[in-house]
């Protein structure tokens, strides 16, 4: 399993979970097996997310998916501040 692990600032978690809430038709169709969202508990305005896929190839077409459409667009990504930290991850 490959996992997507995405990390950024937010202005307000309730406008930002009902964009990420959106887009899970999306992530379905990109091959995301399942997801974790987490927050830091001394910083209510950050969120860490995990995305699963089978493969490196299908999390690196999702990343450049949010890169170019989402990210990069206020109406596809409100609540988003700054710019997202990005990993692929695999197991060791």
């Amino acid at each position: 399993m490959t996992t997507l692990h995405i990390e950024h600032a937010i202005t307000d978690f309730s406008v930002w979970n009902a964009a990420f809430d959106r887009f899970a038709e999306v992530r379905w169709q990109a091959g995301v097996l399942g997801h974790r969202v987490q927050r830091p508990v001394d910083d209510a305005n950050y969120v860490v997310i995990e995305l699963d896929f089978d493969n490196i190839d299908e999390a690196k077409r999702f990343l450049a998916f949010l890169q170019t459409n989402v990210w990069t667009n206020k109406q596809s990504s409100p609540g988003l501040a700054g710019a997202p930290s990005t990993r692929i991850l695999e197991p060791a």
